[in-house]
């Protein structure tokens, strides 16, 4: 069956709102010829006649009437639908959906992913966390964000922030009645908060030092799955946690916290935002990239 084209469609809508081939060809830039040889087509490829005219006048058959009656409000709607996706390239707007792993959302929320919503309003971000690495663009996201190490070979990734690393850390009153750990075995003998990961593992304290790996399987009174809980605990004088710098460095120079081992947490592979190659991006995903590429040149200054 022949399929008709927008272009067909809106001939037919302008002669019959025009009742006239010269005009409606003015209004869609063609010669009056080729409007009349597109309306022409289109009745052949329908079989019925959809304008009566003469050398003075045209006016819709019935069946014309008919199906300008029915076409009309659906190609309005199909032109308004993609102006919307036009205006979308021009000006940054719509939804940005976001996939990354807590840590790394807690530490770009406020100055990139907040920023970006204020300096663009009509953009909604859609920040999804989770621990589990996924297809970005099978789960249908526009961006994710990770460990560089943990970035697929086929994306397109973009530094961002400063260096991370891991931090080890307990309140004041917990070392009021401990003495600090001096190397990562030392670990053993103190109630340290061990960690879930998603997919239900319990994670070894990873350390490092002159070329030195090391992993320490930690004993203490809680596991928890989720660093904002092992603050709260920790803060409480718990025990020791073992946590992503950038999640405690305020409590850590407010003096809420105390940082040991530093010389065994070197510094890790940077967090990367990362994307598929796409051609005619959305203005909100340019607009993002760029605030991103801003926001790790201020962050390395």
């Amino acid at each position: 069956m022949a399929r008709h084209s927008l272009v067909e469609l809106d001939a037919v809508i302008a002669v019959a709102r025009k009742t006239s081939f010269r005009q409606a060809a003015l209004e869609l830039g063609m010669s009056t010829t080729a409007l009349s040889n597109t309306i022409g087509k289109t009745e052949r490829l329908l079989g019925v006649r959809l304008f009566n005219r003469t050398t003075r006048s045209v006016s819709l058959t019935d069946a014309g009437r008919n199906f300008v009656e029915q076409v009309a409000p659906a190609l309005k709607g199909i032109h308004e639908a993609m102006e919307g996706v036009r205006s979308q390239q021009d000006t940054p707007s719509g939804v940005l959906r976001i996939n990354a792993f807590a840590t790394a959302a807690r530490e770009i929320l406020s100055p990139l992913i907040l920023e970006f919503v204020r300096r663009y309003p009509k953009v909604h971000v859609d920040l999804v966390t989770e621990g589990r690495l996924v297809d970005i663009v099978a789960d249908g996201f526009d961006i994710g964000v990770r460990s560089a190490d943990l970035v697929p070979s086929d994306m397109i990734a973009v530094k961002l922030g400063r260096p991370r690393r891991f931090a080890v850390v307990a309140s004041p009153a917990y070392f009021e009645h401990a003495e600090k750990p001096v190397v990562p075995p030392d670990l053993l003998d103190h109630a340290c908060l061990r960690i879930r990961l998603p997919d239900g593992r319990l994670y070894p304290w990873h350390f490092e030092k002159n070329g030195q790996a090391v992993q320490i399987d930690v004993k203490g009174p809680v596991t928890l799955d989720e660093a904002s809980l092992s603050r709260i605990a920790v803060l409480k004088a718990t025990g020791i946690g073992f946590f992503m710098e950038s999640d405690i460095r305020d409590d850590v120079e407010a003096g809420r916290l105390v940082q040991v081992l530093e010389d065994w947490t070197p510094p890790l592979a940077p967090l990367c935002l990362y994307y598929p190659g796409r051609k005619n991006p959305s203005a909100a995903f340019r607009a993002f990239i760029e605030l991103a590429r801003e926001f790790k040149a201020i962050a390395t200054v």
